[in-house]
């Protein structure tokens, strides 16, 4: 499958999350991804022979994750990407685990390809993000769950870091040339405006979400932080990563606001702030677990 024919799922998941920078990801995958998949999986509480059907399942980090922790369980597969369902089926196949795998093509908000009360254990990680029917999405948890069956999920709550204060771009000031960081926040704020998905909702939501759906029992743990990067990022990276699958890279908000002057003057203030880690990062997450009665 040819790279450039990917969806914007996977395009973003393979190769534009970190700007083709290995040691990036890496450090990722070490000090955030693995650490929230486990936690999300540790309050699954999958059991033996029982099925866990991922929603956006993504790469499968999670979905892998749980076929390894118990070994006779059963994954469902979930994704509406074609190609990152192609990707996992290929991965399961190398791994040797076809057998406990199925693959589903469907949106978090619409699982009517399963039944009701069919899978012991729900999971998701940054999904919900993108889903504007939420609440519809909680409704379907809910209804494809047997009784006593585990939701397990991840979400990042973006409201905490934005919108920025006008002088910060991504946590770096950039007063001096803040009439260029308009012009790039103004792309970006017409792709995804404070209604947004990836806006519309806080921790105190996604209670109400599982309550609304009929969990009886409900768990949520917020974790918020404020402090200096730390992690060592090139510029080369910073430009040409994107934050999510909808949004452009820097480079190429830059192409399309700035002219060769201007980018080359952003470029000459925000530059060494990136690599000498002179910015903060302001960040939210929130771990939702809960049981149906």
């Amino acid at each position: 499958m040819a790279e450039s024919n990917q969806d914007i799922w996977s395009q973003w998941l393979l190769r534009r999350r970190f700007g083709g920078d290995q040691a990036l990801m890496q450090e990722a995958l070490t000090k955030h991804l693995y650490p929230w998949r486990d936690k999300v999986l540790s309050h699954a509480s999958l059991g033996e022979s029982e099925t866990l059907l991922d929603v956006g399942c993504g790469d499968g980090l999670s979905a892998f994750g749980a076929l390894n922790k118990i070994k006779t369980s059963q994954v469902i597969f979930s994704d509406i990407s074609e190609d990152l369902l192609d990707h996992v089926q290929s991965l399961a196949q190398e791994m040797n685990v076809l057998n406990r795998s199925r693959f589903l093509r469907a949106s978090a908000d619409d699982l009517s390809a399963l039944r009701d009360a069919s899978v012991d254990v729900v999971t998701t990680r940054s999904v919900l993000i993108y889903v504007s029917a939420k609440q519809q999405a909680f409704n379907e948890f809910y209804r494809v769950l047997k009784p006593k069956g585990r939701l397990s999920i991840f979400e990042p709550i973006n409201r905490f870091a934005y919108p920025e204060p006008p002088h910060l771009f991504d946590g770096y000031d950039v007063a001096p040339v803040m009439e260029l960081a308009d012009k790039l926040k103004a792309i970006y704020h017409r792709i995804q405006p404070l209604t947004d998905p990836m806006l519309d909702f806080d921790e105190r939501d996604l209670i109400t979400f599982a309550e609304k759906a009929g969990f009886g029992e409900i768990h949520l743990q917020l974790e918020a932080e404020i402090e200096p990067y730390t992690e060592d990022v090139n510029w080369e990276a910073f430009i040409h990563r994107a934050g999510n699958p909808k949004i452009p890279t820097l480079e190429e908000a830059m192409r399309e606001a700035l002219t060769p002057d201007e980018m080359e003057r952003f470029t000459a203030h925000l530059h060494p702030l990136v690599e000498n880690k002179q910015g903060v990062r302001r960040s939210a997450i929130a771990f939702l677990w809960a049981i149906k009665q």
